[in-house]
């Protein structure tokens, strides 16, 4: 069997998608459903089971056993970056994430865990070091946290364990996070409702749509996460996007293509995000190929329409 928690969320859905493509459906997922249009993730998915992410937490705290687990995909958290309530994100990011740690290394189970790359606040600098880590939230806190308490304990830990800090990702089944979905997914819903988009304007030196992320395709998330379930010796935490930052007028760009028309607006820069916009993010994905993962990237100019192409199957 394998663990996804968070497997009706976004990246959790794509890797049971993965764990499908590969014939495997003894899959249990976790999550919590009280916002029940995330079924729709798994309505196209093969998996065993599901379990409520309360229920399960209980069963982990008590130590039961769920049969031969072949690894745990640890995507399940809250993540939204607003949420100001320190005590419910602690408990819901930092402490269930350190039961299930506990309980996997107790057993030998692989542990492949969601971390983020919030946790380098404003940058420059994202390389997978403490110097570089600022959080600037109590999402991106909470995941810096869990890193600090597996950290001094890897070496000693014989069984795999690796944290992933995702970067800008997009793609398939994020619809339901609404505002925190995508950008190519934001853009795609303006230039159908006004053939418009709207981009900030400059600010911090950049100009008007010039600001740069690092922009992943979820498929190419699943392929480290599936690549490091087939390379069990290694482990860590890795900084995960395409290592090349792009502005957010080439994902415009790249979505106006797609749709063989449409025009930018870029509108004034709101005045509570200045001094705590991330106008740059950039993966340093040096640790990540040192470690043996050679595939290529999807650009923003290949990874949107394709997304795009998915959407319209959909619509």
């Amino acid at each position: 069997m394998y663990i996804v928690t968070g497997g009706a969320g976004f990246i959790g859905s794509n890797i049971v998608q993965g764990l499908n493509a590969r014939g495997i459906s003894d899959i249990l997922v976790v999550d919590d459903l009280t916002d029940g249009r995330k079924c729709l993730n798994l309505a196209d998915a093969n998996i065993r089971d599901y379990l409520d992410k309360d229920d399960f937490l209980r069963r982990i705290q008590a130590g039961e056993d769920f049969g031969t687990v072949e690894a745990v995909f640890h995507e399940g958290a809250c993540s939204s970056t607003t949420e100001w309530d320190g005590r419910f994100v602690m408990a819901v990011n930092f402490e269930y994430s350190k039961a299930l740690l506990g309980w996997c290394v107790a057993r030998g189970v692989p542990f492949l865990y969601a971390s983020s790359a919030s946790v380098y606040g404003m940058g420059p600098t994202f390389r997978e070091a403490r110097e570089f880590e600022r959080p600037l939230n109590m999402y991106a806190y909470s995941k810096f946290l869990f890193d600090c308490h597996l950290r001094p304990q890897l070496a000693a830990i014989p069984s795999q364990v690796a944290g992933l800090r995702y970067f800008n990702v997009y793609g398939p089944r994020e619809q339901h996070k609404g505002s925190m979905a995508s950008v190519a997914f934001h853009f795609n819903n303006q230039l159908n409702e006004s053939g418009r988009l709207r981009l900030f304007d400059g600010c911090d030196g950049y100009g008007p749509g010039e600001q740069l992320r690092d922009f992943i395709h979820v498929d190419d998330v699943v392929a480290v996460n599936l690549w490091l379930l087939d390379n069990p010796q290694v482990r860590g935490i890795f900084n995960v996007g395409t290592g090349r930052a792009q502005t957010f007028n080439a994902v415009a760009r790249a979505a106006i293509n797609w749709h063989k028309g449409g025009g930018i607006d870029y509108i004034a820069f709101p005045d509570h995000l200045k001094g705590r916009y991330q106008s740059f993010t950039e993966a340093d994905i040096g640790a990540l190929r040192a470690a043996g993962y050679d595939k290529p990237f999807m650009p923003v100019e290949d990874g949107v329409p394709r997304y795009l192409d998915w959407l319209a199957q959909r619509a």
